[in-house]
């Protein structure tokens, strides 16, 4: 008796469990925030404590900064502006430029959505729930790239371009890419490429790939930092660290060092530097 009891007891409470996991969720949202996540079947989930990056305090991409300024601020003041893709090297800075933006424009009404890209199939989904909204939306999908037998960067064209709904005015995708096109490219592809009468035609394989990144109206391309940039860069984190810069010989050679054994001169590896040595 005493086992049925102890059985009985464990089975209400995985009813219980199981009641509580099946109740509907509240996709609500409190628009009261100034950044917001995606979640399949809750919503857009507001962030608490968005990541603030200071405009200013990104070094070595002012070309980078003027663009998606000036695009962002004919976007959050009703103009027409482009959706943006930043593609380059890996930890020059592409997704802090972009927080850097909603840290910028967040007062005057702009708001960030962070699109996981498993998620993109929702997003005609998303863009319903935008619509309408007095505030100026940027659906921020983080590293996005493709594999060739990956068939959901097909809502992305749609809603950047060519879905029979119309795209609301108050939204606009900004995506980083360590690729270009977003999908791989492969050297057969290029070997199909033919002449018509004098003029090149790509294979269907380049053209597919062309016709998802061409549809951001504006790119912006991130290279890798030379030795002086990349000083540069560590010296404002030491700074902000309260830690001696490289015009002190001993830093700046751990700094150099520490660039060649991860094998690349990044803002990342300046900022991983910089805690190491303030930390020391």
């Amino acid at each position: 008796m005493a086992d049925a009891e102890k059985l009985l007891h464990r089975a209400g409470l995985l009813v219980a469990r199981m009641e509580q996991l099946l109740q509907p969720v509240s996709t609500q949202t409190d628009w009261n925030h100034i950044a917001f996540r995606w979640r399949r079947g809750r919503g857009l989930q507001p962030v608490a404590h968005p990541h603030r990056i200071p405009l200013d305090s990104l070094l070595c991409m002012e070309p980078q900064k003027q663009e998606i300024v000036r695009n962002t601020r004919q976007f959050i003041t009703g103009r027409s502006a482009n959706n943006v893709l930043l593609w380059g090297s890996r930890g020059t800075g592409k997704s802090s430029l972009i927080k850097a933006i909603l840290h910028e424009f967040s007062d005057r009404g702009l708001r960030l959505v962070e699109v996981e890209k498993a998620d993109l199939i929702d997003l005609p989904d998303i863009v319903d729930n935008l619509y309408g909204r007095p505030e100026r939306f940027i659906l921020f999908c983080d590293d996005l790239s493709f594999e060739a037998d990956d068939a959901s960067y097909k809502s992305l064209k749609a809603v950047l371009d060519g879905s029979i709904a119309a795209p609301p005015e108050n939204v606009l995708i900004y995506a980083t890419s360590n690729r270009r096109h977003l999908l791989p490219e492969y050297l057969r592809e290029n070997l199909e490429t033919r002449l018509v009468g004098g003029e090149i035609h790509h294979s269907e394989g380049v053209e597919e790939k062309i016709s998802l990144s061409e549809r951001f109206g504006l790119w912006l391309s991130f290279y890798p930092f030379n030795q002086d940039e990349y000083l540069r860069i560590v010296d404002r984190w030491l700074e902000t660290l309260g830690a001696k810069t490289t015009a002190d010989e001993a830093t700046r050679a751990a700094a150099l060092q520490w660039a060649l054994k991860r094998g690349s001169r990044s803002g990342r590896v300046a900022l991983q530097f910089a805690r190491d040595w303030a930390g020391r």
